[in-house]
């Protein structure tokens, strides 16, 4: 039997997708900031659904989606296919790294959502336990292959949980030219920790702004800020 997500101008099929809609990828996707990028790329697209979302708010932009699960890459596909936005979607079954060893061109924009990652540091030493995993590859890659693909002004989004920003920022000042320009914090709710950080990386060296994101206003009641932010994709609102 099909699982379909519905949002307002698209659906996702996310039938074969080991990883599902999620708030992450709808935070990540609605909250990024760039004026009227041209040429997007989406790494690790998985269902699709943060290429879908970019698509419907920047009509101006192509954008590129690269996913190396063989299922969730047919599953992408097939959901960009069945959009609105389907002349501008493009999927690529590869790794990020063979895809961008190939790509001479540059972007605006670079958004990811790494799924795989979130459980993955199980250890009690968070340092040991990301380098016993090929993740840490995956982002030493990540930060190298953006800076050199993106524009002078592109910008790279990423959103991370709490332990795994710490060691990608510390890891970010040895192999990449990129500099956090913008640092989110996602909330549950007011009172509780935050669970999730999104960051803004790019080649400005200014200071960094840090600005924090509540979901919930109390369980089952989203936020003001949730509402408006997604009133124009989740069919709730």
């Amino acid at each position: 039997m099909a699982s379909l997500f519905h949002f307002k101008q698209f659906c996702i099929d996310q039938t074969d997708c080991a990883m599902k809609v999620n708030t992450d990828g709808v935070l990540l996707a609605a909250i990024l900031d760039f004026v009227a990028p041209t040429k997007i790329l989406d790494i690790g697209t998985g269902t699709g659904l943060i290429s879908l979302m970019l698509a419907q708010r920047f009509p101006s932009a192509s954008i590129d989606a690269v996913e190396i699960d063989e299922n969730a890459a047919r599953t992408a596909k097939k959901n960009f296919s069945e959009s609105p936005f389907f002349n501008r979607l493009s999927l690529f079954h590869s790794s990020m790294e063979g895809y961008l060893l190939n790509y001479d061109g540059q972007y605006d924009l670079i958004v990811s959502n790494p799924p795989f990652f979130i459980n993955s540091l199980k250890s009690e030493d968070p340092v040991k336990g990301l380098a016993r995993h090929t993740d840490y590859s995956f982002f030493e890659n990540l930060l190298k292959e953006s800076a050199n693909k993106l524009s002078n002004k592109g910008l790279l989004y990423i959103i991370l949980p709490m332990e795994t920003s710490k060691l990608i920022e510390k890891l970010m000042a040895s192999v990449s030219k990129l500099k956090i320009i913008k640092e989110i914090l996602v909330y549950s709710f007011a009172e509780s920790k935050p669970h999730r950080k999104i960051l803004q990386l790019g080649f400005n060296i200014s200071e960094p702004t840090v600005k924090k994101f509540v979901i919930y206003e109390k369980v089952g009641i989203y936020t003001s800020d949730y509402q408006m932010l997604l009133k124009d994709f989740l069919t709730v609102f």
